[in-house]
């Protein structure tokens, strides 16, 4: 332990913040630009392996490049008597585990707005090809300002094995080559338990219970032992949030379940996109006004009885008709939206075509895809939605019809607006999906493809 005044390079220590197992943090005065920071000590016994102190002073140099707000900035590293230390901001307020300890589930709309914070910042260091391999809640503080900071990036490569605990909270052993175990038990993904190579895809699932912890107060892999809790990690999935909770909206529940995929490639395929999606939901409850994790007012409006139900429907039906009446009064001028969307392959589809369209109204994208089974079929993915569906209106084989009755395009000659359509064997009415627009000829709407 460094006693007050102690000169660890040119930082003073002012006082001891706190212990763990990766060593002792300490307040201390920068004098040469007059503020205080932030020093951790590591254990002295880690200097001798050169190896592993060779790595960590690469990943601290990493970490020291990301520069993000939801991310501890790092200012300097050094050796102190044989120990290596890391200099960084100095952070005031509590680690996101001891407000889940104190609180229990934190209220739906500030765990939206923590997660897309820690997304966009876990973004900025995949872009970076930094992976942070041992997102917990421990790892994520929370400032007095309301701002999550993500800690310790790299600094898990350092850990050494430690006793199981009932818990299943016990750091595992170091290293990042196939057969070694990296992370934390309990927000470890499948493929880190299998001790196999793992991406940035691994810090998604992390991030999926996290955000599943915050939202329910209940973490998502939690079992007596920690052979358990590995086996659950590889086999069960948590509870679905909807019962937990019956504010959480469906959106989000299936964006948790998303980052919880077993198979790496079904998960997000960027961070980027996953900070999207929280972004659109918090977004999608203020276009529609209804606050995040509001419980659905049948349900509350059925508690207190009939009289107040009625009232409530008669001001929503007056409001929707104010609304549509000046909707027609009023057309407001045409704007151009931008959409910035990752179109994700749908299950059993080996391969997407290149060729995407958009449907007239902007909200469907058409697009050709190859299922395993080798069937060509089209999909369409409303943009509000995470999967696409198959254009095809009833179990049978589809009839055979020629692609220039299905759909028609900017190929060649003047030509009405095309409608994508599909008939089932037992009808000779097509069934209109939608008219499309900015069509190319292509033999994927063939039968014989």
């Amino acid at each position: 332990m460094l006693a007050p005044g102690i000169h660890v390079g040119p930082y003073e220590i002012v006082a001891l913040v706190g212990a763990g197992a990766m060593g002792e943090v300490y307040r201390a005065r920068d004098p040469r630009l007059g503020r205080d920071v932030a020093i951790k000590v590591l254990p002295a016994s880690l200097a001798g392996d050169a190896e592993r102190l060779r790595r960590f002073e690469t990943e601290a140099r990493a970490a020291a490049a990301l520069n993000h707000p939801n991310i501890l900035a790092v200012y300097d590293i050094g050796s102190h008597e044989g120990a290596p230390y890391i200099v960084s901001e100095l952070l005031e307020g509590k680690n996101l585990r001891e407000h889940l300890d104190e609180h229990g589930a934190l209220p739906v709309r500030r765990a939206v707005e923590y997660a897309a914070q820690i997304a966009n910042g876990l973004s900025a260091a995949h872009d970076k090809k930094i992976v942070h391999r041992d997102l917990k809640p421990e790892n994520i503080f929370i400032t007095t300002d309301d701002r999550p900071k993500i800690l310790d990036f790299g600094l898990a490569k350092l850990t050494q094995p430690e006793p199981e605990t009932p818990e299943g909270n016990a750091p595992t052993a170091t290293g990042t080559q196939p057969g070694l175990l990296l992370g934390t038990i309990g927000y470890m993904s499948p493929e880190q338990v299998r001790g196999i190579a793992t991406d940035y895809r691994s810090d998604l699932f992390a991030f999926g219970a996290i955000l599943y912890e915050m939202l329910s107060g209940r973490r998502a892999y939690q079992r007596e032992t920690v052979a358990d809790t590995i086996t659950a990690i590889l086999k069960d999935h948590p509870a679905e949030l909807g019962t937990i909770d019956r504010r959480i909206p469906t959106l989000l529940s299936r964006i948790v379940e998303r980052c919880l995929e077993k198979s790496p490639a079904a998960r997000f395929h960027s961070t980027q996109d996953l900070a999207f999606a929280l972004a659109g939901s918090l977004q999608m409850a203020s276009d529609t006004g209804t606050p995040v994790g509001a419980v659905p007012a049948a349900t509350t409006a059925g508690a207190r009885g009939p009289l107040p139900w009625m009232a409530a429907a008669s001001v929503l039906l007056l409001t929707t008709i104010a609304l549509a009446g000046a909707m027609l009064l009023r057309r407001p001028p045409a704007t151009e939206d931008v959409v910035r969307l990752t179109v994700a392959p749908p299950r059993d589809v080996g391969q997407i075509g290149i060729t995407l369209r958009l449907s007239p109204d902007g909200s469907r994208l058409l697009f050709p895809a190859t299922t395993t089974d080798g069937l060509r079929r089209l999909w369409v993915r409303p943009l509000n939605m995470l999967d696409a569906f198959a254009v095809t209106a009833e179990p049978e084989t589809p009839a055979a019809r020629p692609a220039t009755n299905t759909a028609a395009g900017s190929g060649t000659g003047s030509r009405p607006a095309p409608v994508i359509s599909n008939t089932p064997i037992s009808s000779t009415e097509p069934k209109r999906f939608f008219t499309a627009r900015s069509m190319r000829w292509s033999s994927v709407l063939s039968p014989s493809k």
